[in-house]
């Protein structure tokens, strides 16, 4: 594959390269017509394709290969966290999880929070990037921010976890997480979940873990669970 991929959602459908896209191939990169570039929607695949208009704004590509790419883990990884005050500090998590591998991230609204609203579309951006980055074809979902009691009623098929700092009973996320299960981990915010919530968490079938010995920044909480679950399958 090349060095530089590119991002197009609907490029099985449309061959235009969005404006951003654009501009990267032809003025950053000085791609010329005839050129061969690589593709992902986002989606599993990636698409060889020649470069057929050069142009800053509207470049267009014609397909001349695609290759199926499945993700690189056999499970699926959802994230939800109470987002920092700090948006840099949320945005790092992202980038750096989305390296490593996760299918999705839900900023939860809960008692403690310190931020009450989120705009999706920079961390997208982000996770797109980290996406080409890592040379991988599927891109993670970001859902809007989610009050907190109404996400731990949704289904979930696998095994359901929240992490906190209270003096309950609670066991290693690396003890408890078994191997090839999908995962859906709860992080919360720098004030921690309120008992409550935890609770609520586990009357609605999510099973208490800690994630060592010392108080971790959300952030860097949100980023060892992630690495503990795929150290585990790499096993």
């Amino acid at each position: 594959m090349s060095e530089n991929l590119f991002f197009c959602p609907d490029i099985a459908l449309n061959s235009q390269l969005s404006e951003q896209e654009s501009q990267h191939c032809i003025r950053v990169l000085r791609m010329k017509e005839g050129d061969t570039l690589t593709i992902t929607d986002g989606k599993g695949a990636f698409y060889r394709c020649r470069l057929v208009q050069a142009h800053a704004k509207r470049s267009i590509v014609q397909i001349n290969e695609q290759i199926e790419l499945p993700k690189s883990w056999n499970f699926d990884l959802h994230i939800a966290f109470s987002p920092t005050k700090n948006m840099d500090r949320n945005e790092w998590f992202l980038e750096k999880a989305t390296e490593i591998g996760t299918d999705r991230f839900t900023p939860l609204l809960c008692q403690f929070s310190e931020r009450k609203e989120i705009k999706t579309e920079r961390l997208e951006k982000i996770a797109v990037s980290a996406m080409k980055q890592s040379q991988q074809a599927t891109l993670p979902t970001i859902d809007e921010m989610t009050p907190f009691d109404s996400f731990i009623t949704q289904p979930f098929n696998g095994q359901k976890f929240i992490a906190h700092c209270h003096n309950q009973e609670k066991i290693s996320l690396a003890k408890l997480y078994t191997k090839g299960e999908n995962a859906l981990i709860l992080i919360g915010p720098e004030g921690d979940f309120s008992k409550e919530e935890i609770n609520k968490a586990i009357q609605n079938g999510f099973q208490p873990i800690t994630l060592g010995e010392n108080r971790l920044r959300t952030e860097t909480a949100c980023l060892a669970a992630v690495h503990t679950v795929h150290v585990i399958n790499y096993l």
